[in-house]
């Protein structure tokens, strides 16, 4: 699979996709029953992607058959992260089209860089497996809009890791809101402040030997190595990543979008810039957001370089209604009435397992997912729109339907990037 070229293998893919035909005919059409093993293939395990593997592999009847990652000395760092939960060792690779190769996986879990997010999901969708992909889903707009059609064309499960939609305590919040707790809810907060240090200026360098640059750089058009890329820092980049809107902002985003029970805005205003320090960042440091809905409006403050954020947390959401105020943050909520009154507070449990749970008993049992890829799309799409509002230093109208930019071609023609020969997400 190393030496497979390129072209060849998604031009074939994507002869496929057009045909109507799966690579796994034979799994694609039949649910799993809920006692039957669930088998998955990670690709990413530097970071995330290993935490997910464990995760998944304590699920009853459901096991990591395949680890992924073009560092070659982090695929042994995601085989030990199932040692002691499951019975048999994953095997590794560096190239995920294995994954897609071998008909006994049934779920891709996308874990590499956003560059890939959307490019690997419609690839595993049209191989016939069932998908959970990091936040945000996409890179563009446009790739969002495509992994939708993939997971639709293919019938297969898809899911955005934005875990916060199943936590049980975030459910109850949300209902609490639908039924009037705080009032006709008007208008979302939302925020995410760290401290992050400097990336420095990075310099020309070999690819290190244990890395697969050109795989790592996939889909998009080929950028020299240097030294402060891998593995994190591609984030502040826009040709591989999407700041940290894109980053931690979807997080917030999708939890107020879901709470005010909003689609698409109708106008994306954005400002900030870099402030903080002086290297390769390309990205904003200090970022505010904001996207009108009709009579309803969502912001998003993000603070890279300092800790304090708003209610004395670095991450939250509070939700302003005609009769009150509800806090939500990871590990519960509180209800405050229109004098700072506490009315409500309750906690509980935030981890991954409600979600790749809600996520595997919809591969066995039907139905969408709680963060099913069109919901994933809609609330990237508000990280897109306030990055390309900030890039061109404009307000942005969009359409109420699809998001789309109306009257602005310069700003709409950042709803789609360049990719390289061969690797363009066909469906």
């Amino acid at each position: 699979m190393s030496s497979m070229n390129r072209r060849t293998f998604v031009i074939g893919s994507a002869a496929l996709v057009a045909s109507g035909t799966s690579l796994r005919p034979s799994r694609a059409t039949i649910r799993p029953s809920a006692n039957e093993e669930i088998v998955v293939g990670v690709m990413g395990v530097n970071g995330r992607g290993s935490s997910l593997a464990r995760s998944f592999a304590q699920r009853p009847n459901c096991r990591i058959a395949m680890i992924c990652d073009v560092d070659s000395r982090a695929v042994g760092k995601g085989i030990g992260s199932v040692d002691g939960v499951q019975s048999t060792e994953p095997t590794g690779t560096g190239d995920f089209r294995r994954i897609l190769d071998d008909r006994s996986i049934d779920v891709l879990i996308v874990a590499a860089p956003n560059h890939w997010h959307a490019p690997a999901t419609i690839l595993g969708c049209a191989a016939g497996k069932h998908v959970y992909v990091e936040k945000p889903c996409s890179h563009t707009p446009w790739e969002g809009e495509t992994a939708i059609r993939a997971a639709r064309h293919h019938d297969r499960v898809v899911t955005m890791g934005t875990q916060r939609r199943s936590y049980p305590i975030h459910r109850e919040a949300i209902e609490r809101l639908r039924g009037g707790d705080i009032g006709q809810v008007l208008y979302a907060r939302t925020w995410y402040a760290a401290r992050r240090g400097t990336i420095g200026v990075g310099q020309p360098a070999a690819v290190p030997e244990w890395l697969d640059y050109e795989l790592w750089q996939g889909p998009c058009t080929e950028r020299p190595y240097k030294d402060n890329l891998v593995h994190y820092q591609w984030h502040w980049h826009w040709h591989w990543g999407n700041g940290e809107l894109g980053n931690n902002g979807v997080h917030a985003l999708d939890v107020a979008r879901w709470g005010l029970g909003v689609d698409y805005p109708t106008r994306v205003v954005s400002a900030g810039g870099k402030y903080r320090f002086e290297d390769d960042q390309e990205t904003l440091d200090t970022h505010l957001t904001a996207y009108e809905f009709g009579d309803r409006m969502i912001t998003w403050e993000g603070l890279s370089w300092s800790p304090h954020g708003i209610h004395r947390a670095g991450f939250g959401v509070t939700f302003h209604g005609t009769e009150g105020m509800l806090h939500l943050y990871d590990v519960g909520y509180r209800i405050e009435d229109m004098q700072s009154k506490v009315v409500a507070e309750e906690t509980g449990p935030g981890d991954d397992a409600a979600h790749i749970e809600n996520f595997l008993t919809t591969i066995r049992e039907g139905g969408r997912p709680h963060a099913d890829i069109e919901e994933g799309h809609k609330s990237t799409l508000l990280c897109h729109l306030g990055n390309i509002a900030a890039r061109t230093g404009r307000a942005l109208v969009t359409s109420e339907t699809d998001g789309s930019i109306v009257g602005d071609p310069e700003a709409a023609a950042l709803w789609t990037k360049e990719y390289r020969e061969g690797w363009t997400p066909t469906v």
